[in-house]
């Protein structure tokens, strides 16, 4: 049964209103299961924030959060090598395939409606597989589309909390096979509760 849940996610503080809000269904489930849900930011040290918590919060489902950075291969033990974690924690490893910020991708509408009708949706065009777009043209397509808009070119932590909060969750777990896996797995173990 698990009492306590703790999503290590990569990334600065100032992401925590735009997680809690994206994974707003888990976290529900938590609160109706009486599960206790921390949502904890570890900047640039991901990895080793988890295997801390796994060591200070045995009885705790720890959970880490990661950009993949790299194309997923369809192998989660390849993901777990590439970040140097033990593969036997691929159940609760997560992955942003390749970043966070390609979830944005899955929803133009959210897009447009933070960054206004100057927004240049073409340069965001792609893959709807959205996993399947290299990080270096998501960052691309992100900065090049929303340069000439009232609120600037695409910053992480001045936009993404707003955005990772504004797009709809069905549309990305439907874009991102990783997104649909956490999701499928998290509330499963929950309901099991």
């Amino acid at each position: 049964m698990v009492t306590e849940l703790r999503i290590y996610f990569e990334g600065d503080a100032r992401l925590r209103p735009g997680f809690h809000n994206f994974l707003r269904e888990i976290v529900e489930a938590a609160r109706n299961k009486k599960c206790s849900l921390d949502l904890i930011a570890t900047g640039g040290t991901p990895v080793q924030d988890f295997r801390d918590g796994l060591k200070t919060h045995k009885n705790a489902w720890n959970i880490l959060l990661l950009d993949s950075d790299m194309a997923f291969n369809g192998s989660l033990v390849d993901l777990c090598l590439s970040k140097s974690l033990d593969p036997s924690y691929e159940a609760s490893v997560f992955w942003m395939v390749q970043i966070m910020e390609t979830w944005f991708l899955a929803d133009i509408a959210a897009l447009r409606a933070y960054y206004g009708n100057s927004l240049q949706e073409e340069d965001l065009k792609g893959n709807p597989i959205v996993e399947n777009r290299p990080k270096k043209d998501v960052y691309y397509g992100l900065k090049s589309a929303t340069k000439e808009t009232k609120r600037g070119e695409y910053h992480k932590t001045k936009h993404a909390p707003a955005l990772l909060a504004a797009i709809d969750v069905s549309l990305v777990r439907a874009a991102a096979p990783n997104c649909e896996r956490m999701f499928r797995i998290m509330l499963g173990k929950l309901a099991k509760n």
